[in-house]
């Protein structure tokens, strides 16, 4: 019975921080080499990967992505540029709560959200979505330049979003233990 309540109330948050993403994704977004940057989805990946885990915060990235690509506010680079953090915030969470270290430290995680970003997503970016996306003048200078010339560039824009972003979720999460919920209290995890 209590997992049924853990996975209900996991749900929930992804659902509630899904539409808080979708409300804010046309005020908070700026244009960069063909993506649209939106430190918010960072924002999101860094405080769900820590209250409901990589699973539940690589969900909420689709749902966010997948509504702003239709709404016309959002590119496919929004799954590769979304997903991994949520992924990678969840998983040094769990990795610092097997090692023993207090609740506070492990919020710490949340700032791994660029890890996940600038050292998955603008690889598969570039692989997966750039030779489509961008203009054939970039492309041009990429194949010119090389591709570390290409992950500088586009890694530095998303670094941009995705830096910001982790911090605001993760000062976000010091507010929400300071007031007593976390992911202990949410789900009766130890």
């Amino acid at each position: 019975m209590k997992s049924r309540v853990v996975y209900s109330k996991k749900l929930a948050l992804v659902i509630v921080f899904s539409a808080l993403g979708v409300a804010v994704a046309p005020f908070f977004w700026f244009m960069f080499l063909g993506s649209k940057a939106y430190p918010t989805q960072h924002m999101i990946n860094a405080i769900l990967g820590v209250l409901v885990g990589p699973f539940w915060a690589a969900i909420a990235a689709i749902f966010i992505g997948t509504i702003r690509i239709m709404m016309g506010i959002g590119t496919p680079y929004a799954f590769p540029g979304g997903i991994p953090g949520g992924i990678i915030v969840g998983a040094v969470y769990w990795f610092l709560r097997h090692f023993g270290l207090n609740k506070k430290t492990r919020l710490t995680s949340a700032l791994a959200e660029p890890i996940g970003t600038l050292l998955i997503g603008v690889p598969l970016s570039l692989f997966l979505f750039a030779p489509w996306m961008m203009t054939p003048e970039f492309l041009d200078l990429i194949a010119k330049e090389g591709a570390l010339f290409a992950f500088l560039i586009l890694g530095g824009g998303w670094a941009l979003s995705c830096v910001p972003g982790s911090i605001i979720g993760f000062i976000i999460l010091l507010v929400l233990h300071r007031v007593g919920i976390n992911r202990e209290t949410l789900f009766g995890e130890k």
